[in-house]
């Protein structure tokens, strides 16, 4: 199925494109409760005291562009009820503990414009990301106020290294939580 918006018809994702996420992620504390244990390496990031979501998610983006090849993006909304899926009426599959999520082919920038505010403040960013080689994958857990990301460690270290994300690595069986924020 497609949608259109901006002009231009966007891919609808179905469950066979996220089955490499489904039924891989363990329940617990840590990292892999998001992210498969698959990649090179993790982290959690947030952003850091006085720094707008909107600087924030802008560098977390040019990060993972800058380390990705050109190719579209999976872009995953987390259907709450209370928050923008941007495509509301288009159809959801579900994921993690039968979340329901709306799951559309894009990139960089649509990620960074289409949602108008999400449940961890007023970024725009989706719940749910990776891009179309799923060499990396940022996934935010409904009830989590912080963003888990794995991926290839050059790019675990550039996260870390750019202030403006406010990246902590972490291995794969350590506590997600990043100090300073607590559990709802």
């Amino acid at each position: 199925m497609d949608v259109t918006r901006d002009g231009r018809s966007w891919r609808i994702g179905t469950a066979s494109d996220v089955a490499w996420i489904a039924g891989q992620t363990s329940h617990g504390r840590s990292v892999t409760t998001a992210i498969p244990p698959v990649f090179d390496a993790y982290a959690t990031f947030h952003p850091p005291d006085a720094v707008s979501f909107e600087v924030h998610e802008r560098a977390v983006v040019d990060e993972l562009a800058a380390h990705t090849p050109d190719q579209p993006w999976w872009l995953g909304y987390l259907d709450t009820g209370a928050h923008d899926v941007v495509f509301p009426a288009a159809p959801k599959l579900s994921l993690y503990w039968d979340w329901p999520y709306l799951l559309v082919e894009a990139g960089p920038e649509q990620a960074l414009s289409w949602r108008t505010g999400h449940m961890r403040g007023d970024g725009s960013l989706p719940d749910l990301i990776f891009p179309a080689d799923r060499s990396w994958l940022v996934s935010a857990l409904w009830d989590d106020t912080w963003t888990d990301i794995g991926g290839p460690a050059a790019l675990i270290a550039a996260l870390h290294r750019n202030p403006l994300v406010n990246a902590r690595p972490v291995g794969p069986d350590e506590d997600a939580l990043p100090p300073g924020l607590t559990r709802d």
